[in-house]
């Protein structure tokens, strides 16, 4: 009787969970470890004010992957957990006073944005729309649905003959250049630059090729019921459901291979786990140091080359004026002086660009009845720095200060009699995340090669495997629950691979691998 494969998955975030599932479904024997207490990862949930606020992703989108991931155990996504289909995708303001919805129907958006601009813009985001429409649909099964290509394949992957499709990515545009061809008012460029953060990076940096985020969002947002943690919980339910153990509390220490493979590895506690294969669920820059024989192949990220941090506050707190929806975003005055501040002079902006997230609110942004102190997350852009600086009391004080006045300037009052707050600097993040300065995106799109540079599945170490957002195919929840699927693939073929290749009899009286 063949033994069954032991596998290790090293962390419980989105891709660990994905890749858990995936092989666990094909009948291989999973034991996931995960340092935290929970799962989820940076889908983590923060008490404040004694009431759970999820502190991480909290935006949904690309559902089909999580279709995929259910089916593949045998399930569906929707008789595990509710997710309602937002019309209304986010709220936008700025301290004039103006005030812009964006919706799920690209002609909603489009009438909201010529009483919002001009005609003229609102015809330029029909343009947009079709082209990032476009851009997604040439890269999907090309790239972002598939193991890491390198620049050659990935023009391979498309067609050497479709120079139209390739050259309408817009790989050696930046994004921010790129806006200018769509919208005239630097508003609208400001709100459609902001897609470069979903990646931790810079929209004046960042390839033209990231205005596809904006297609994945309109393409449907979805608000999870239990919040994003709870899609978490979700995924760990069937997980267990497949045998998956999982060991809550343990921190690897060590990875042991050889030149033959894999053989297990340590954790904190001195406890030894054997192993055939590890799908390593953490940020690649922590790798190397855990492998005892080395040669993974996986270089940690350069400091300069990390994507942003943040510096979040996890609230509960009364507000009143700006009607917050479920998902809104409040914009500096001057984009660019905020995005040199976190680039180049690696500082927090004086005026920082502040997304809340206010997770009691539904899809039009009503509250439940009598429901007054209502669950918030403030998420500000910070340099991924937290290995080298700590944030003093005063200066997280001052940052939320900061941001509370460009809210206030847009309209929207926090009622600080009744305010919790509890913040997360990019030092804390870091302490969470090791190895990354806090950076929660991997490495920053910046430049047309930055996504090639991310590694894929496999690594030079038979048998050792890579999931998360710092991996291929990138960094959001849904990127990284592709990255698990496709290490548990790709663990999957090398499986394949072995059992045709075992020795066999031929003429002759040799035997051949």
């Amino acid at each position: 009787m063949t033994r069954r494969q032991k596998l290790i998955v090293v962390g419980a975030g989105a891709g660990g969970l994905a890749a858990a599932i995936t092989a666990a479904a094909t009948g291989i024997d999973v034991t996931l470890v995960e340092r935290a207490a929970a799962p989820g990862g940076k889908m983590r949930t923060v008490s404040a004010g004694g009431r759970p606020v999820d502190a991480g992703p909290t935006v949904l989108t690309m559902r089909w992957v999580f279709e995929r991931l259910f089916a593949s155990a045998g399930t569906t996504l929707d008789s595990r957990i509710r997710l309602q289909p937002a019309g209304l995708l986010a709220r936008h303001g700025w301290s004039d006073g103006s005030r812009l919805d964006l919706f799920s129907g690209v002609e909603d958006s489009a009438r909201a944005i010529a009483s919002f601009s001009d005609r003229e813009n609102a015809e330029g985001y029909r343009r947009f729309a079709a082209h990032t429409a476009a851009m997604f649909a040439t890269l999907k099964p090309s790239y972002i649905d598939a193991q890491r290509p390198g620049p050659l394949s990935l023009m391979a992957r498309i067609g050497f003959s479709n120079l139209s499709e390739q050259w309408a990515l817009k790989p050696f545009s930046t994004l921010w250049s790129a806006l200018g061809a769509y919208f005239t008012d630097p508003r609208l460029q400001q709100l459609f630059g902001r897609y470069a953060t979903y990646c931790g990076s810079s929209p004046f940096l960042a390839p033209a090729t990231l205005m596809l985020v904006a297609h994945a969002e309109q393409d449907g947002v979805w608000l999870a019921e239990g919040g994003m943690h709870g899609l978490a919980r979700c995924m760990e339910k069937l997980a267990r459901e497949l045998g998956v153990t999982f060991r809550y509390g343990a921190e690897v220490t060590a990875i042991e291979s050889s030149s033959r493979g894999v053989a297990g590895l340590t954790l904190e506690s001195g406890e030894r786990l054997v192993a055939d294969r590890i799908i390593f669920n953490g940020d690649v820059s922590a790798l190397e140091p855990l492998v005892t024989g080395g040669g993974t192949g996986v270089a940690p990220t350069p400091r300069d080359h990390r994507s942003f941090s943040a510096l979040t506050f996890a609230v509960t707190a009364r507000t009143s004026g700006f009607p917050l929806a479920h998902h809104t975003v409040f914009f500096s005055d001057d984009y660019r002086s905020e995005f040199d501040a976190l680039t180049r002079r690696r500082a927090m902006p004086e005026s920082p660009t502040t997304y809340i997230c206010a997770q009691d609110r539904d899809d039009a942004g009503h509250l439940p009845p009598g429901h007054r102190r209502e669950r918030m997350l403030f998420i500000l852009n910070a340099p991924a720095d937290g290995d080298r600086k700590h944030f003093t009391d005063t200066e997280t004080e001052t940052c939320l200060n900061q941001a509370l006045t460009l809210l206030s300037a847009a309209g929207l009052e926090i009622d600080a009699s009744t305010m919790a707050c509890v913040p997360t600097t990019p030092a804390q993040f870091h302490g969470l995340f090791p190895a990354t300065g806090g950076a929660l995106y991997g490495r920053a799109a910046h430049g047309w090669t930055a996504s090639f540079q991310r590694p894929g599945s496999r690594t030079k170490i038979p048998g050792l495997y890579l999931a998360g957002g710092s991996a291929h195919p990138g960094p959001g929840v849904p990127m990284a629950t592709l990255s698990g699927m496709l290490a548990a693939e790709s663990l999957a073929e090398d499986l394949a691979s072995m059992r045709s290749s075992r020795p066999a009899a031929i003429s002759g009286g040799m035997s051949t691998a």
